[in-house]
């Protein structure tokens, strides 16, 4: 229970924190941080819970990140099940909490699902901040989860520095949103994805699918080529 407690408040911290300073301090006139503070926001939630809670469960937050590490011989298949159920349900609740907080302004008027972006949510075609297609958002999901699925193995190899894996981790995640906030508004994670897809409706939510399984099948090849091509086995 304690692995599934880290990885629900990893998760809370993980969407409360990035998709927050998306919602609340990206778009303010002058004063906001831009993609660029988001996608700052969004490595410094996994930096952060990496220290605090990644001796404990190891620090997924992420349902691709386990798929990942399990491909790759790092993760019980047993476990699977109940850590990205606590992954989903601590993003939807850091999703409510947000919804909450955002309730309280005097200007709200509800999500408005039929805009790119609405709550932070992801999107391809008429729902990508840039209008890239269902093609592009699919490779580029694949392509970013992939790697940083690599950089995740990379960095906790019982040969690499151990010390510094939440800096690396947290940096790829950076990077990564840093690429693709203009593309699909960045998932490469489907718990992400699913919270604020769930509290925007509409098409955001009829193309969920995509968040899912461009990730997953991007962190299973990433986890097969580390297992088989990269990683000494030697000792």
């Amino acid at each position: 229970m304690k692995k599934l407690f880290a990885e629900f408040f990893g998760t809370y911290w993980l969407v409360f924190g990035g998709c927050g300073s998306a919602l609340f301090a990206a778009g303010i006139p002058d004063l906001g941080i831009g993609f660029a503070g988001v996608a700052l926001a969004f490595g410094l939630t996994v930096l952060t819970m990496a220290y605090a809670v990644g001796h404990i469960s190891g620090g997924h937050f992420n349902p691709a990140v386990s798929f990942g590490l399990w491909a790759g011989g790092r993760f019980d298949s047993k476990e699977l099940v109940p850590y990205i159920v606590s992954q989903c349900v601590g993003a939807l609740a850091a999703a409510g909490t947000l919804y909450f907080i955002m309730n309280g302004q005097d200007s709200f008027l509800g999500i408005d699902n039929t805009k790119a972006g609405a709550f932070a949510s992801n999107g391809y075609g008429a729902f990508s901040p840039s209008g890239y297609s269902m093609a592009a958002a699919f490779v580029a999901e694949f392509v970013l989860t992939l790697f940083f699925l690599l950089v995740i193995l990379g960095a906790t190899d019982k040969f690499a520095n151990g010390k510094f894996a939440g800096i690396a981790i947290g940096l790829a995640l950076t990077l990564i949103h840093l690429i693709s906030i203009p593309i699909t508004n960045t998932s490469v994670n489907p718990a992400r994805s699913t919270s604020q897809a769930i509290f925007t409706g509409g098409e955001p939510l009829m193309q969920l699918w995509l968040f899912w399984l461009a990730p997953i099948l991007g962190a299973i090849v990433a986890g097969l080529i580390y297992k088989n091509v990269l990683q000494n086995h030697e000792n």
